[in-house]
This record gives structure tokens, sequence and C-alpha cells, in this order.
């Protein structure tokens, strides 16, 4: 079964949204502060590790939104790569900006 063009958008996103909530979630269960679009700069300055909880919420919410908007009914190939894409461009992304944040 081919899947709609929409399906394969989602999952990407999906898969960019888990991604990114991994380093916030992480670094607010071990305490640490961490950048959030919240923070003084945003994306730059140091949030609370509770805020860093409530930002990876939101990004597993909005990534299990897609996930349920794609609609996944069938074990493509090509709905499982579009999500691996997705999961890799959002790692190389933040790789490279906080990279150049050189945090703590």
């Amino acid at each position: 079964m081919n899947a709609a063009w929409y399906q394969y958008l989602f999952v990407f996103l999906a898969g960019g949204f888990i991604i990114n909530g991994i380093p916030h979630f992480v670094k607010g269960l071990t305490g640490q502060q961490f950048p959030t679009p919240f923070a003084k700069p945003p994306g730059v300055g140091l949030s609370s590790p509770t805020l860093n909880i409530v930002w990876a919420t939101s990004n597993f919410l909005l990534s299990a939104l897609f996930f349920f908007l794609a609609d996944i009914t069938s074990g493509s190939l090509w709905l499982l790569l579009s999500g691996f894409t997705g999961c890799m461009c959002m790692a190389f992304y933040l790789a490279s900006y906080f990279g150049k944040l050189n945090l703590p």
C-alpha cells in the first residue's frame, strides 16, 4: 500500500521532534541547565532542568501527534526511512548548533 505525501512529511517531523526532545529530557533528568527557546537569549541562554523536562515533553507530545496524524497502518519501508531521515537531520543540526554554543 502506497502512503500519501503527507504521511511521509508527518513521520519525518515526528522523527525530528523525538530527537529534539532527547537532549532536553536527559539534561532535565540529570539536573543540568540547558538551552531552550524560552531562555534569554532564546536558544542560547540556559534554562532550568524543570523547563527542559517541560520542553522535552512537548516535543514528545508533538511527535506522537504527528505519528497519529500520519495514520500509519502499514510497515512501509519508505515511511520508516522518512522517520529515520527526520531523526538524522535533526541530530546533525543539533550537533552543529549546540557544538557552537560552548556549553559547560
